[in-house]
């Protein structure tokens, strides 16, 4: 006998586990508050994550495997892959909305670095991203966006590492937009590859 049918998939419960997490931090996500955020009875997200370990596990695997379906929508919007890779930056970090926000994820990164399973998924989507912005990078010197002799893997490091830590900065001086910070240190990054016109 079939049971009864989920009003709520684990995809919808995991983007309001990103919301919470945002206002909240890791420490002070509860099974209980994520219930109440979806509809739900704390028993519910029980069965299906066995505890709160296993539903920040879950979020974990899940953003580590949604970075290729981010990549594919920006890839498909843009026929610039520069223009791509500013989107991607964009719907990567939607979800620090605030420094407060950014912090409360920041937070649930370093707090799991030392279980060997949310390193992983950590790692996971930081290779992830790495291999999507060389492989933009890549495009943008074949379309002649970028200079012949870039060396696109170089540059792939460089940027990931400019835009990361313009948004550690961001949290800290809380200047302007992360948005705006990130296409600033963006475009500095990439500003000498440029192909000239």
């Amino acid at each position: 006998m079939a049971g009864r049918p989920r009003g709520i998939d684990d995809a919808a419960i995991l983007r309001a586990a990103v919301d919470v997490m945002g206002r909240t931090g890791p420490a002070k996500l509860t099974l209980a508050v994520l219930a109440r955020e979806v509809g739900l009875v704390p028993g519910t997200l029980v069965q299906r994550f066995g505890s709160k370990r296993g539903l920040l596990l879950a979020l974990a695997e899940h953003t580590a495997k949604d970075a290729d379906a981010v990549y594919e929508g920006v890839r498909a919007a843009h026929d610039s892959p520069l223009a791509a890779l500013a989107a991607l930056f964009d719907e990567t970090w939607a979800v620090a909305t605030s420094p407060e926000a950014f912090a409360n994820h920041l937070a649930f990164l370093c707090a799991d670095l030392d279980d060997p399973q949310f390193r992983d998924c950590a790692l996971a989507s930081q290779q992830a991203q790495s291999r999507r912005i060389g492989e933009l990078l890549g495009h943008a010197k074949d379309a002649g966006e970028l200079e012949p002799d870039t060396d696109t893997t170089a540059l792939a490091a460089t940027v990931q590492a400019a835009t990361t830590g313009v948004a550690v900065l961001w949290a800290v001086d809380r200047r302007g937009a992360l948005a705006e910070r990130q296409r600033a240190a963006l475009e500095a990054v990439l500003a000498s590859h440029r192909a000239t016109p």
